[in-house]
């Protein structure tokens, strides 16, 4: 049955699923008592980052993800306020 769902809901559930996936995957992550499982773990936590980035994208692309300009003097005061939290 073609036509179900929009191009827009199938890149919003695939990013969605994407979200899930690296929150678990991190978790996963930190919590491996053994390092080459730990590595094992960072890799695939990459490569489905880089999924997401991609399914980010395409929406960005397709206007389904717009995200506007920041205003730089916000930009700056939030960058301050990370940096002090950091040292």
């Amino acid at each position: 049955m073609p036509g179900i769902y929009t191009e827009k809901e199938i890149l919003s559930d695939a990013l969605s699923a994407q979200k899930a996936t690296t929150a678990l995957f991190n978790t996963s992550a930190n919590e491996c008592v053994h390092e080459d499982v730990r590595q094992t773990m960072m890799h695939i936590l990459n490569e489905e980052h880089e999924i997401g980035q991609d399914v980010f994208e395409m929406m960005h692309a397709q206007g389904y993800y717009p995200t506007p300009a920041a205003d730089e003097k916000k930009v700056q005061e939030t960058k301050q306020q990370y940096c002090q939290c950091a040292k």
